[in-house]
């Protein structure tokens, strides 16, 4: 059964003229979108940000564009993604990796989202020759732009990947309508053609936004059959090399995704460790729960993790009412293709990431960002059959989407802190690990060294094969003063990850806690072997080298590691004692300078100072740095005595000649 769609005219009939003015309904949705969305701003870079943005060094220059169009690869949120990764260079350009800019892009991306939304349902609305497009489009915006489900798409930075390629995949739809909507005739062709162009343009940026929008192309030709032309055959005829153009934009996603490894750097495709039939059952499980978050939202995760269904039997009722539910809409678009359209808009837009496996996510609410919209309109289109005023469904959707907004708010809190956040995935998820990894860093970060620890095992108790968790484990019982137990940590490290720089200098560090610096050196310089020229790690084998009772390698190692690090007093003070030790008083008197002009206050260094100009021969210059040392510590009784043993030398000091 098909249906003749007609013409879409380029104004509408008297009758269909509204009383809301289109103005004014877009007023309410930057206001609305404004008002509700304006504590983003408080939130922090978390998660993937900290790769994408604040570790991304291809974002540091916007010129030239081959840098910042050219994303890091290995699985980043911003891989294979070259607009996103342009977008962000432009935030970092203007607050660096201040969150304030990338908030309000983020915002006005998604508001322009909910404004393309708006134009689509209303010219959808009146060319279906029913009134009330105007009222009725702006109630599926509201419900739609302040859901809290759009937190993760809009306050979550990163996933601008999201709402980016939602705006351009609205775009595309919008300006394939206009396109058809002006008559073909005259100068108006000439318009038609550059609504059409347009929409191919946004297709084309979208499929450097994100993979899902591979499906837009075919989601335009399902909306030309129901609304436009009325079948295949009649929207082909009319716009079939427009059709064509949109599809020609995949040739972008492909060249994107091959140079992605074919698989995101090995987080999304089917040579992935989660076998395809256990991520099916598992979107089995997750489909529902995306329609019940639609209609409840709570509780809301940023972060599933990726768990996996392995039994059909635990799904398989959820499984039943998914397969329904799409056999419902392909019936529908065989037979109400217009219905049809809102069921394969939610599970065409899913299709991408429920089909393909995706190891890092296999349940993520920012998939919702798109097929939220064919929810909304369902409701909307379901109050209208009720009440069949436009204004009074206006009316109760604005009554709807006042608490949404309201959950919006309190959502946005949860992103004000990486605390915050990861807290609330652990309270929501706690079979995740990684909130526990993350928290645990936290802790290290900030020295709360128990509390790192506990939340390390926790996460290793729910993943075994961490080695990154394992290694900063390592670090955290280092110096927490517990050395038998990181090494056994960092070697487990190692096991997983024998490349591993970090687990190295973890295990370095507690052997040479331990007084085992013959084996500590090796660990360093495996560590140095995998990232050639880390000043840090030249310091620890100096100082290694030094213990181990080989003081012209450690010299050579202090120096090497100051000519890359000149700032760094301890490894300056180090280096003199070194000096000092081998006879080599002038020498060690310049280190020793360094040390004290890095820190003033460091009296240690002021003394050994003094120490070597002294037995160099020159009292004058030690009684000076003395005198210093009083100046900053009057009451140092050694240090007087030790001025006038060098006021004394420099008295019975023969005359300069």
């Amino acid at each position: 059964m098909t249906f003749t769609a007609p013409d879409l005219a380029p104004s509408p009939p008297r009758s269909l003229r509204e009383p809301l003015p289109v103005g004014v309904a877009a007023l309410v949705i930057v206001l609305a979108t404004v008002a509700f969305w304006a504590s983003s701003f408080a939130g922090a870079l978390v998660f993937d940000d900290v790769a994408a943005i604040r570790d991304n060094p291809s974002i540091r220059h916007l010129w030239p564009l081959g840098g910042p169009l050219s994303p890091p690869s290995g699985g980043s949120a911003v891989s294979g993604r070259p607009l996103v990764n342009l977008t962000l260079a432009v935030n970092y350009a203007i607050s660096g990796a201040r969150p304030w800019s990338y908030h309000a892009l983020n915002l006005l991306v998604h508001l322009l989202a909910g404004l393309a939304l708006f134009g689509i349902v209303r010219r959808t609305w009146r060319h279906l020759a029913r009134p009330g497009s105007t009222p009725l489009a702006l109630a599926v915006a509201l419900l739609w732009v302040l859901h809290p489900l759009q937190t993760e798409s809009v306050t979550y930075v990163v996933q601008r990947a999201e709402s980016l390629m939602g705006l351009l995949y609205l775009l595309t739809l919008y300006c394939f309508i206009r396109g058809s909507a002006a008559p073909a005739a005259g100068g108006a062709t000439t318009r038609a053609a550059g609504w059409y162009v347009l929409a191919v343009l946004c297709c084309l940026l979208g499929m450097a936004a994100k993979e899902v929008m591979a499906t837009a192309p075919l989601l335009v030709l399902l909306y030309d059959r129901a609304f436009l032309s009325g079948t295949f055959r009649e929207a082909w005829r009319r716009h079939g090399r427009w059709h064509l153009a949109l599809m020609a934009t995949w040739l972008l996603l492909a060249g994107l995704v091959a140079a992605s490894g074919g698989n995101r750097g090995g987080t999304a495709g089917f040579d992935l460790a989660a076998s395809p039939g256990d991520y099916w059952l598992t979107q089995c499980a997750a489909l529902p729960h995306y329609l019940r978050l639609a209609f409840w939202p709570h509780p809301l995760v940023a972060d599933y993790g990726a768990p996996l269904v392995k039994n059909a039997a635990a799904v398989w009722w959820r499984g039943a009412a998914v397969l329904a539910l799409v056999a419902l809409t392909v019936w529908a678009l065989a037979r109400r293709p217009q219905i049809g359209f809102l069921g394969a808009w939610f599970f065409g837009i899913l299709a991408p990431t429920s089909i393909v496996p995706v190891a890092t996510q296999t349940i993520a609410e920012h998939r919702l960002y798109l097929p939220l919209a064919a929810v909304a309109a369902v409701v909307v289109v379901g109050l209208h059959a009720a009440v069949r005023r436009p204004a009074v469904t206006l009316a109760i959707a604005a009554v709807l989407a006042l608490p949404l907004g309201a959950l919006t708010i309190a959502r946005n809190r949860v992103y004000g802190s990486e605390q915050s956040f990861w807290l609330d995935v652990l309270a929501r998820r706690p079979d995740n690990f990684r909130p526990d990894v993350n928290l645990g860093n936290l802790a290290l970060a900030r020295g709360r060294l128990p509390e790192a620890i506990r939340y390390f095992e926790a996460a290793l108790r729910l993943e075994p094969d961490l080695p990154d968790t394992e290694s900063n484990l390592s670090n955290a019982l280092g110096r927490a003063g517990q050395p038998a137990a990181a090494v056994a940590h960092g070697l487990a490290a190692l096991r997983l990850q024998p490349d591993l720089p970090d687990a190295h200098v973890n295990v370095g560090n507690a052997l040479l806690a331990l007084g085992r610096p013959a084996e500590a050196i090796t660990h360093y310089e495996a560590a140095l072997r995998r990232q050639p020229g880390a000043a840090d790690v030249e310091v620890d084998l100096g100082t290694a080298l030094a213990t181990a009772g080989r003081p012209g390698a450690a010299i050579s190692q202090f120096q090497a590691a100051l000519q890359r690090r000149p700032d760094d007093a301890p490894a300056h003070l180090a280096l003199a004692i070194l000096l000092a030790r081998a006879g080599r008083l002038d020498e060690a008197a310049a280190e020793f300078r360094q040390t004290v002009r890095l820190e003033p206050d460091n009296l240690r260094a002021r003394d050994q100072l003094a120490s070597a100009l002294l037995l160099s021969g020159h009292p004058a210059a030690a009684a000076a740095e003395y005198e210093e040392m009083l100046r900053r510590n009057p009451n140092d009784e050694a240090t007087r005595q030790n001025l006038e043993d060098a006021r004394a030398m420099q008295r019975a000091a023969p005359p300069s000649p």
